[in-house]
């Protein structure tokens, strides 16, 4: 299970990516593009092209752990913007991104409740 803790390194990358890429697409993508070291534990993040879904990598010690959110409405607007291809974020402006939220802000995002049977 992926855990964001308050002192992980969270690097996001700023250029979307395919959304078909898998594990290995985006482990090349660290490597690569990123300069970064996908072992190394930190949290990647990266979006698609629509801006409507985002994915979370990161390995654990024995594998990779992948997740993905995708919105029902609209897109990720407030994506970090960096000279360089990746840019770091601290834990809680992680959790601001995964809500839709602007993670510069910190207020928190506004959030709906669900529906209950």
């Amino acid at each position: 299970m992926i855990q964001i803790a308050p002192q992980m390194r969270v690097l996001v990358a700023v250029e979307p990516v395919d959304g078909r890429k898998g594990i290995d697409g985006l482990v090349l993508l660290c490597k690569k593009q990123l300069d970064a070291d996908p072992f190394s534990g930190c949290l990647f993040v990266f979006r698609n092209r629509s801006g409507q879904s985002l994915r979370i990598l990161q390995y654990d010690g024995q594998g990779f752990w992948l997740a993905q959110k995708r919105l029902s409405k609209g897109s990720f607007r407030n994506w970090p913007k960096s000279e360089s291809p990746q840019c770091s974020l601290k834990a809680h402006q992680l959790y601001a991104l995964c809500m839709g939220g602007n993670p510069a802000s910190p207020a928190a995002p506004d959030w709906r409740r669900l529906p209950c049977d």
